[in-house]
């Protein structure tokens, strides 16, 4: 029980009161164990089988193309480009955005050693190539590291045929103007919308 707790805790977010608290849920109550059984299976296929899509770097079933990849009914003049595969998931859950994406696997960070040639931006470049007149929306984070990936791809990307827009960004819902830090409201501001059109 010792060695499942402590593998519980190095996941995200889970300390150690959670990992204790799943744990006897899964030994002790109703429908626990099997719900263990089931989770074992399901880790142990997702390991086996989950993989990289080589077009775009989401989750993929090894050997095949992700979901939006594979998806015909997807807008494929629209590239969302996003630093993890992770980050697709919020913009899928909204249901908003019907277009393709594109994982860098990370964001340009010297500091860390992370440069442009450590991202797939060649096959970016290579798929932007290929669909001229297509609109690439840079969705990376809004930190330094984001900000100087954002700008990177703008730059590289002006030679092409392709519209390149940033996703905007400012105060989050149900937030008042103190709660909000400089840049937050410099950004809200920048990207104000017309009320009237």
């Amino acid at each position: 029980m010792g060695k499942l707790i402590s593998l519980l805790k190095r996941l995200p977010s889970v300390g150690t009161h959670g990992a204790e608290r799943m744990v006897l849920w899964l030994l002790r109550e109703s429908g626990g164990r099997s719900v263990a059984m089931d989770l074992s299976g399901a880790l142990a296929v997702a390991v086996e089988d989950v993989g990289e899509c080589p077009v775009c770097g989401f989750f993929n079933m090894k050997g095949g193309l992700c979901a939006c990849c594979s998806d015909s009914g997807r807008d494929a003049d629209s590239i969302c480009v996003v630093e993890r595969a992770t980050d697709v998931l919020p913009i899928e859950r909204c249901g908003i955005y019907h277009g393709l994406y594109h994982c860098l696997g990370g964001k340009i960070s010297p500091l860390d050693g992370i440069m442009p040639e450590n991202l797939s931006i060649t096959s970016l470049l290579n798929r932007v190539r290929e669909r001229p007149g297509c609109e690439v929306i840079l969705a990376v984070g809004s930190d330094v590291e984001g900000e100087a990936t954002a700008l990177y791809l703008s730059e590289i990307l002006a030679p092409f045929d392709c519209a390149v827009s940033r996703l905007a960004q400012g105060m989050p819902a149900g937030a008042g103007l103190g709660q909000a830090d400089a840049v937050t409201l410099m950004r809200a501001m920048e990207g104000r919308k017309n009320m009237l059109s």
